[in-house]
């Protein structure tokens, strides 16, 4: 961990606002009150959000496939042959304008693998992988985050903001750089993206101060030690970064979760790791033994990613608001417009866990590079 925060308020953080119409619904007592005072909250923000404008881009890119156990993906409510699934994690740029006028450049989950293997959870997986001989079957790789940008016309220097919607498994010494060697290496991390600042909710961050043992199997071991302080932006509550894009706080998976939201020319889409799958926020669509009859027998409109549950009331209520903000697809109106940032694989192998409904990815404008200042 670094040696102390960067602890500005979001309304000090150069060009994020905070979002006032989220102000206290998360104190809200009794909780079914709170439940409905956040999708209050949620369906007056997106009247207001929808009507600010468009992002000036976004792409998606598949980075890698990891294993991950079936019974957490759906609540333990679907019936499965196989023990585990495979999720696909997914990195996005997008472009925006600020709102001081510039052009900016957010990558929301450039996931390092190497980094997240020494997970506890991972680094014990992969052992037994190793014992039985399995370890293609495990992980499959499609790209590396750091060679992304230059096949989009941008470069690593480019990019103005990096965030993940919480920082489970994540080695964030081997993105955002590191002033002391990683164990095992002899030097320094370099950051993947040179002038990028790690927008991390306080409570996140907080996190790897004193990590609980329900917490522990998730998060890796010092991987936050030695990133530099002036490369975090660290806020609290909901954010809006510029024009179409904004931070929504959505906690319960983690403390510090908090979700994307973009706006696009088909409407509002919503990136989190809340759910695995459509199915998730839709259960009552759902094709996956047991989702959706699990969900209508004890009256739950949305089924958790249940693999960590720092509070599962607070996470229901979060995925409420995901869903409250999210838009139609208009290729699929019965469909709303969320796209998980890991999402449960299509594979046969994996049958019957299979998504009843993927978005695919992201394809929105044209990515542009940044013109310098004062040019």
């Amino acid at each position: 961990m670094t040696d102390s925060a960067h602890t500005e308020a979001p309304d000090r953080i150069q060009g994020v606002r905070p979002i006032p119409e989220f102000d206290g619904v998360h104190e809200i007592w009794p909780r079914g009150d709170r439940l409905e005072a956040v999708r209050s909250a949620a369906e007056r923000y997106r009247e207001r959000f929808a009507a600010q404008g468009r992002v000036r881009a976004i792409k998606s890119i598949d980075i890698a496939a990891a294993p991950y156990p079936a019974r957490f993906a759906f609540q333990g409510y679907s019936v499965q042959a196989n023990p585990m699934i495979s999720i696909i994690n997914r990195m996005f740029v997008i472009q925006f304008d600020g709102f001081d006028g510039r052009l900016k450049t957010l990558v929301w989950e450039p996931t390092v693998a190497a980094g997240s293997g020494t997970a506890p959870f991972y680094r014990k997986l992969q052992s037994y992988a190793r014992r039985v001989r399995a370890e293609r079957l495990f992980v499959k790789y499609y790209n590396d985050p750091d060679r992304v940008l230059p096949g989009l016309g941008l470069r690593n220097e480019d990019v103005d903001y990096v965030s993940f919607d919480h920082l489970h498994v994540q080695d964030v010494r081997m993105i955002m750089g590191s002033g002391t060697p990683i164990e095992g290496e002899s030097a320094p991390r370099p950051p993947l993206f040179p002038n990028a600042r790690l927008l991390v909710h306080r409570k996140e961050l907080g996190t790897f101060e004193s990590i609980h043992p329900m917490q522990w199997a998730w998060y890796v071991e010092r991987g936050m030690e030695g990133v530099p302080v002036e490369r975090l932006e660290v806020f609290d509550g909901d954010v809006e970064l510029g024009v179409g894009v904004s931070l929504l706080w959505t906690p319960g998976h983690t403390d510090g979760n908090h979700s994307l939201v973009v706006n696009t020319p088909d409407g509002v889409w919503v990136s989190s790791e809340n759910g695995m799958a459509a199915d998730n926020w839709q259960p009552e669509l759902s094709r996956i033994p047991g989702v959706r009859q699990q969900a209508a027998f004890y009256g739950r409109e949305v089924v958790l990613n249940a693999n960590t549950l720092e509070d599962s009331l607070d996470q229901y209520d979060s995925m409420v608001k995901e869903k409250t903000m999210a838009s139609p697809s208009p290729r699929d109106p019965r469909w709303l417009q969320i796209i998980p940032s890991s999402e449960c694989a299509a594979w046969k192998r994996q049958w019957p866990i299979v998504p009843s409904h993927s978005h695919g990815g992201l394809d929105y404008g044209t990515i542009a590079r940044p013109v310098p200042t004062g040019t």
